[in-house]
């Protein structure tokens, strides 16, 4: 039996993950002299109700190694015969190292730990993919490759509302957030293959005209969400526009970005994850 792990930046729902078996390792979120974990003790309705307040703004942490050991052991007690750990974008977060580290040192099973070279449910979709393939009695060397294929037709992209969260985080240059933010761009970002792209528009209308250029040039769809932070109805009303895109049969998934992306993207972050038809 091989069974999943991932990281709490995956944005699976948790009816999917309890279903498939998934085990959920939470990053940290810092808010002043408070720690919670992501999706445990702060939920993202309350964080994203918040979050204009927080002073001083939140910051994120990876777990540690001893947070995946212990993650690995239990399933290991469990029963499992070999873990696959899939994670965000090593790009994007040092979450994988500690994986990584956890993986060498525990030699109880096998441990193969995957960079799934998204974010979100970029990562999310794939997360979902290995574990079906894990309940079909695949192998890993079949699961990984079956990744593999489908990572370079996997892609989030989105528009965000405001750098400044992003420049209160350190993850961007101080001087682009106060240049961008005095001429009103409008920032897209990108992702495919862990290479994260940043785009530019003047006005919020070209911003919603270039995720619609994405949308188009990457259909049709095997998988499709919509993903945002903080704006539901915004969401829901891009959703009627597209939703002629969303594969039949599938269940439509309009998701939260969780507080652990949240806090590095700011409220009104909306856009795409997908994986392209083959």
């Amino acid at each position: 039996m091989i069974r999943i792990v991932t990281d709490s930046t995956c944005d699976l729902p948790e009816v999917l993950t309890k279903q498939l078996a998934i085990t959920v390792v939470p990053l940290h979120i810092n808010q002043g002299d408070h720690t919670y974990l992501d999706g445990i003790n702060l939920s993202r309705e309350e964080f994203y109700r918040q979050l204009p307040g927080y002073q001083p703004s939140p910051s994120t942490a990876t777990p540690g190694p001893d947070a995946f050991t212990k993650v690995y052991e239990q399933l290991a007690n469990e029963g499992a015969q070999a873990i696959l750990s899939i994670h965000i974008s090593e790009t994007l977060s040092a979450t994988i190292n500690a994986a990584r580290i956890a993986a060498e040192q525990f030699t109880r099973i096998p441990v193969t730990v995957l960079d799934s070279s998204q974010l979100s449910l970029g990562t999310g979709f794939l997360v979902e993919k290995a574990a079906v393939l894990a309940q079909l009695g695949k192998k890993i060397e079949e699961i990984v490759s079956s990744l593999q294929g489908a990572m370079k037709r996997t892609y989030v992209f989105a528009s965000i509302k405001t750098l400044e969260y992003l420049r209160r985080s350190g993850r961007m240059n101080f001087a682009i957030a106060k240049f961008g933010d005095l001429l009103q761009l409008k920032p897209l970002l990108h992702m495919n293959m862990g290479k994260a792209t940043a785009h530019r528009t003047r006005t919020q209308k070209r911003a919603t005209a270039r995720l619609m250029e994405w949308l188009n040039e990457y259909a049709p769809y095997e998988k499709l969400a919509i993903v945002h932070a903080g704006v539901q109805e915004e969401a829901q009303a891009l959703y009627e526009q597209v939703r002629s895109f969303f594969p039949q049969n599938e269940e439509i998934m309009i998701v939260q970005i969780t507080p652990a992306l949240g806090a590095h993207l700011g409220i009104g972050a909306l856009g795409f994850a997908c994986i392209s038809k083959e």
